[in-house]
Protein backbone atom coordinates (compact mmCIF):
# COMPACT_ATOMS: atom_id res chain seq x y z
CA UNK A 1 0.00 0.00 0.00
CA UNK A 2 1.42 3.41 -0.94
CA UNK A 3 2.18 5.98 1.74
CA UNK A 4 -0.61 8.29 0.53
CA UNK A 5 -3.08 5.41 0.47
CA UNK A 6 -2.08 4.36 3.98
CA UNK A 7 -2.32 7.95 5.24
CA UNK A 8 -5.82 8.36 3.80
CA UNK A 9 -6.91 5.04 5.30
CA UNK A 10 -5.53 6.05 8.70
CA UNK A 11 -7.15 9.50 8.48
CA UNK A 12 -10.54 7.89 7.80
CA UNK A 13 -10.10 5.41 10.64
CA UNK A 14 -9.01 8.13 13.09
CA UNK A 15 -11.98 10.31 12.12
CA UNK A 16 -14.32 7.36 12.54
CA UNK A 17 -13.05 6.52 16.01
CA UNK A 18 -13.45 10.18 17.03
CA UNK A 19 -17.00 10.29 15.63
CA UNK A 20 -17.93 6.98 17.27
CA UNK A 21 -16.60 8.24 20.61
CA UNK A 22 -18.62 11.47 20.28
CA UNK A 23 -21.88 10.10 18.83
CA UNK A 24 -21.80 6.33 19.22
CA UNK A 25 -21.42 3.84 16.40
CA UNK A 26 -25.06 3.57 15.41
CA UNK A 27 -25.65 7.35 15.36
CA UNK A 28 -22.57 8.10 13.24
CA UNK A 29 -23.03 8.24 9.47
CA UNK A 30 -20.51 7.56 6.74
CA UNK A 31 -21.07 11.14 5.56
CA UNK A 32 -20.00 12.46 8.98
CA UNK A 33 -16.91 10.28 9.00
CA UNK A 34 -15.94 11.25 5.45
CA UNK A 35 -16.43 14.94 6.18
CA UNK A 36 -14.37 14.74 9.35
CA UNK A 37 -11.59 12.92 7.47
CA UNK A 38 -11.67 15.46 4.64
CA UNK A 39 -12.67 12.93 1.98
CA UNK A 40 -15.76 12.25 -0.09
CA UNK A 41 -18.14 9.40 0.66
CA UNK A 42 -16.95 7.78 -2.58
CA UNK A 43 -13.39 7.85 -1.28
CA UNK A 44 -14.56 6.39 2.03
CA UNK A 45 -16.13 3.44 0.21
CA UNK A 46 -12.94 2.84 -1.80
CA UNK A 47 -11.18 2.13 1.48
CA UNK A 48 -13.99 0.55 3.48
CA UNK A 49 -16.89 -1.27 1.78
CA UNK A 50 -19.15 -0.58 4.78
CA UNK A 51 -19.04 1.35 8.05
CA UNK A 52 -18.62 -1.86 10.03
CA UNK A 53 -15.36 -2.60 8.18
CA UNK A 54 -13.76 0.29 10.06
CA UNK A 55 -13.90 -1.81 13.19
CA UNK A 56 -14.16 -5.40 12.04
CA UNK A 57 -11.78 -5.87 9.12
CA UNK A 58 -9.62 -8.86 9.93
CA UNK A 59 -6.86 -9.54 7.41
CA UNK A 60 -5.37 -12.29 9.57
CA UNK A 61 -7.54 -15.28 8.58
CA UNK A 62 -5.12 -16.53 5.89
CA UNK A 63 -2.17 -16.15 8.26
CA UNK A 64 -3.96 -18.07 11.03
CA UNK A 65 -5.09 -20.80 8.65
CA UNK A 66 -1.56 -21.21 7.29
CA UNK A 67 -0.10 -21.40 10.80
CA UNK A 68 -2.68 -24.02 11.80
CA UNK A 69 -1.92 -26.02 8.64
CA UNK A 70 1.80 -25.94 9.54
CA UNK A 71 1.23 -27.69 12.86
CA UNK A 72 2.22 -31.38 13.12
CA UNK A 73 -0.56 -33.69 11.96
CA UNK A 74 0.04 -36.01 14.93
CA UNK A 75 -1.38 -33.45 17.34
CA UNK A 76 -5.05 -33.47 18.30
CA UNK A 77 -7.21 -30.87 16.53
CA UNK A 78 -7.58 -28.52 19.48
CA UNK A 79 -3.83 -28.42 20.13
CA UNK A 80 -3.14 -27.82 16.44
CA UNK A 81 -5.54 -24.89 16.32
CA UNK A 82 -4.29 -23.37 19.59
CA UNK A 83 -0.65 -23.65 18.59
CA UNK A 84 -1.33 -22.40 15.07
CA UNK A 85 -3.22 -19.34 16.30
CA UNK A 86 -0.47 -18.67 18.85
CA UNK A 87 2.21 -18.95 16.13
CA UNK A 88 0.25 -16.61 13.86
CA UNK A 89 -0.18 -14.08 16.67
CA UNK A 90 3.53 -14.21 17.55
CA UNK A 91 4.49 -13.54 13.93
CA UNK A 92 2.51 -10.28 13.78
CA UNK A 93 3.89 -6.86 14.62
CA UNK A 94 2.68 -5.63 17.98
CA UNK A 95 -0.63 -3.84 17.50
CA UNK A 96 -1.41 -0.40 18.88
CA UNK A 97 -3.12 -1.48 22.09
CA UNK A 98 -5.13 1.71 22.64
CA UNK A 99 -6.69 1.72 19.18
CA UNK A 100 -7.49 -1.99 19.24
CA UNK A 101 -9.03 -1.67 22.70
CA UNK A 102 -11.17 1.28 21.55
CA UNK A 103 -12.31 -0.60 18.43
CA UNK A 104 -13.30 -3.61 20.54
CA UNK A 105 -15.17 -1.41 23.04
CA UNK A 106 -17.17 0.25 20.28
CA UNK A 107 -17.95 -3.08 18.62
CA UNK A 108 -19.00 -4.66 21.91
CA UNK A 109 -21.42 -1.81 22.61
CA UNK A 110 -23.31 -2.15 19.32
CA UNK A 111 -25.74 -5.06 18.83
CA UNK A 112 -25.36 -4.73 15.04
CA UNK A 113 -21.59 -4.99 15.31
CA UNK A 114 -21.81 -7.94 17.70
CA UNK A 115 -23.78 -9.76 14.99
CA UNK A 116 -21.15 -8.82 12.42
CA UNK A 117 -18.43 -10.06 14.77
CA UNK A 118 -20.23 -13.41 14.89
CA UNK A 119 -20.27 -13.56 11.06
CA UNK A 120 -16.57 -12.74 10.94
CA UNK A 121 -15.86 -15.44 13.51
CA UNK A 122 -17.77 -17.96 11.41
CA UNK A 123 -15.63 -17.09 8.38
CA UNK A 124 -12.48 -17.50 10.49
CA UNK A 125 -13.74 -20.89 11.70
CA UNK A 126 -14.22 -22.00 8.10
CA UNK A 127 -10.68 -20.90 7.19
CA UNK A 128 -9.25 -22.86 10.12
CA UNK A 129 -11.33 -25.95 9.33
CA UNK A 130 -10.08 -25.86 5.74
CA UNK A 131 -6.51 -25.77 7.09
CA UNK A 132 -6.88 -29.20 8.70
CA UNK A 133 -8.32 -31.37 5.92
CA UNK A 134 -7.03 -34.55 7.59
CA UNK A 135 -9.33 -33.96 10.59
CA UNK A 136 -13.01 -34.82 10.36
CA UNK A 137 -15.18 -31.74 9.85
CA UNK A 138 -17.05 -31.99 13.16
CA UNK A 139 -13.90 -32.22 15.25
CA UNK A 140 -12.14 -29.47 13.30
CA UNK A 141 -15.17 -27.19 13.55
CA UNK A 142 -15.51 -27.70 17.31
CA UNK A 143 -11.77 -27.08 17.86
CA UNK A 144 -11.85 -23.90 15.75
CA UNK A 145 -15.02 -22.67 17.48
CA UNK A 146 -13.58 -23.35 20.94
CA UNK A 147 -10.40 -21.41 20.22
CA UNK A 148 -12.23 -18.48 18.66
CA UNK A 149 -14.80 -18.34 21.47
CA UNK A 150 -11.98 -18.25 24.04
CA UNK A 151 -10.22 -15.50 22.09
CA UNK A 152 -13.40 -13.44 21.78
CA UNK A 153 -14.19 -13.77 25.49
CA UNK A 154 -10.64 -12.75 26.44
CA UNK A 155 -10.60 -9.83 23.98
CA UNK A 156 -13.95 -8.47 25.18
CA UNK A 157 -12.87 -8.71 28.82
CA UNK A 158 -9.58 -7.01 27.93
CA UNK A 159 -11.36 -4.24 26.00
CA UNK A 160 -13.60 -3.49 28.96
CA UNK A 161 -10.62 -3.05 31.27
CA UNK A 162 -7.85 -0.49 31.21
CA UNK A 163 -5.03 -2.83 32.09
CA UNK A 164 -2.94 -5.45 30.38
CA UNK A 165 -1.65 -5.78 26.88
CA UNK A 166 -3.38 -7.30 23.88
CA UNK A 167 -0.81 -10.10 23.65
CA UNK A 168 -1.42 -11.04 27.27
CA UNK A 169 -5.17 -11.34 26.62
CA UNK A 170 -4.60 -13.57 23.61
CA UNK A 171 -2.03 -15.73 25.39
CA UNK A 172 -4.29 -16.13 28.42
CA UNK A 173 -7.14 -17.41 26.26
CA UNK A 174 -4.88 -19.85 24.45
CA UNK A 175 -3.27 -20.99 27.71
CA UNK A 176 -6.68 -22.00 29.07
CA UNK A 177 -7.22 -24.27 26.09
CA UNK A 178 -3.78 -25.72 25.56
CA UNK A 179 -3.31 -29.15 27.01
CA UNK A 180 0.04 -29.35 28.79
CA UNK A 181 1.64 -32.75 28.58
CA UNK A 182 4.56 -33.65 30.81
Amino acid sequence: MSTKTQQTRERILTAALEQFAARGYDATTVAQIASSAGVTEMTFFRYFPAKENLLLDDPYDPLMAAAVADQPHGLDALTRVVRGVRAAWQSLPIAETGEVRERMRIAAASPALRASMARNTHATEEAIVAAVPDVDYRTARIAAAAVLAALMAALLLWAQSDDGELGEAIDSALDVLEVRRG
